[in-house]
């Protein structure tokens, strides 16, 4: 639980910790009135959300937590599964899969849905394959990389689900590789932010795949189907998705000066709708932010308690320097607090993950970060140690007769 720093006995616990190191930043430039400050986060999308996509800092979010039925915006995960297989050497892009009766019925011509139309039981190279899911939302290639690599669609559909929660996207479950309709199959539009900011930074050569404008096999010449692959506003990736209950879906990514942001909207009514609000969302962000330096690599920001060392406490660092996205033109108030749960136990090395730096803007977290050790604690001698672990048995007993007060 978060705590200050003149309560030294509670930040000794073996509870989860947090520590108020940071107060306020303020962003440059004149004020204005509320309502022309307001008019570039508005959207008619119910669920919302815009980052920046190095640090993930949020910019703008609107239900962002809330379960949604994906579409086709599943197929980010089929293809960050395939893309993962592909790094790790178990599949290549020049490998052939089948395209299977089930694929073909399913997903493909007769299906009428979004397809490549590959003929049944031929074979397909990989990498034509994961351009028809990427570029055209193909579902016959969708079904077959999923029966290729698993041996059926709902075991790959397992796997997506446990690589997601790998990746930090415990509130998505995925029923199959093509988005069609399930009714257990739920995302947020949180994860799948996060899934696009992995998927660029993880993968970038076959992450530009998403910014190609058409996709021609078998001569059948298909288009893009984002929106704002053609609107000049730097996008180059990433997905669409459209069910009847779901309505239209955009998980959209561009870069202007330098500066890369990520949207993700659902629950439009119409694809011209969709189009209109991601682009909306992208533009006011890059009009209306800024990044800013709040700490930087190697800082130490914070320090934590270390039981049994030959040191009590390890300095916290980042991996990497942490900004955040402060709007241009109004003051607002930036609050961090490093959580972790301690003490830590010697001995420590640099290096190893302990705990997150969490960043508030006003009343929202904006900005979430891993923080590791700065230096090396060495486990402590005999004495260390036993006083230590007296200290922390006194603590305990104490908060355990305070609770039943």
């Amino acid at each position: 639980m978060p705590v200050s720093f003149n309560m030294p006995w509670l930040r000794s616990t073996a509870a989860a910790a947090a520590m108020l190191i940071a107060a306020t930043a303020v962003a440059s430039a004149q004020s204005r009135s509320a309502d022309k400050k307001d008019e570039g986060s508005r959207t008619s999308a119910p669920q919302a959300i815009l980052i920046e996509a190095d640090s993930g800092s949020v910019l703008f979010e609107r239900n962002a937590d809330e379960p949604v039925r994906p579409a086709s915006l599943a197929k980010l995960m089929t293809a960050e599964y395939v893309f993962n297989e592909i790094k790790q050497g178990r599949l290549k892009l020049d490998d052939e899969f089948t395209i299977s009766e089930d694929a073909w019925r399913r997903g493909g011509a007769p299906s009428r849905t979004s397809s490549m139309f590959a003929a049944v039981h031929s074979k397909v190279r990989v990498e034509d394959l994961l351009r028809s899911v990427i570029i055209q939302s193909g579902n016959d290639a969708s079904i077959a990389l999923a029966e290729g690599i698993a041996g059926n669609e709902r075991t790959f559909a397992e796997r997506m689900t446990k690589r997601a929660n790998e990746l930090g996207l415990t509130k998505s479950r995925f029923m199959n590789a093509t988005g069609l309709p399930d009714p257990d199959q739920r995302v947020t539009v949180r994860e799948l932010a996060k899934l696009a900011q992995h998927v660029i930074q993880t993968y970038p050569v076959l992450y530009k795949m998403y910014g190609e404008r058409e996709f021609t096999w078998n001569k059948i010449r298909q288009y893009n189907r984002n929106p704002l692959i053609p609107m000049s506003i730097g996008a180059d990736g990433l997905k669409t998705g459209y069910l009847k209950d779901a309505g239209y879906g955009l998980v959209g990514s561009a870069v202007h000066s330098g500066l890369r942001l990520i949207v993700v909207i659902t629950g439009l009514k119409s694809a011209n709708e969709r189009a209109a609000e991601g682009r909306k969302l992208l533009e006011w962000g890059f009009r209306s932010f800024q990044s800013r330096m709040l700490f930087a690599e190697g800082q130490t920001i914070a320090e934590a308690k270390v039981y049994g060392g030959a040191m009590g406490r390890v300095p916290l660092v980042p991996a990497k320097a942490v900004r955040i996205m402060l709007p241009r033109n109004t003051n607002d108030k930036i609050i961090a607090r490093v959580v972790y749960t301690g003490p830590v136990p010697a001995p420590v090395r640099a290096g190893q993950p302990i705990g997150r730096l969490k960043v508030w803007r006003n009343d929202a977290v904006t900005l979430e970060a891993p923080l590791q050790a700065g230096a090396d604690v060495e486990a402590g001698n005999l004495s260390q140690r036993a006083f230590d672990a007296a200290t922390e048995l006194v603590i305990t007993v104490f908060r355990a007769g305070a609770d039943r007060l």
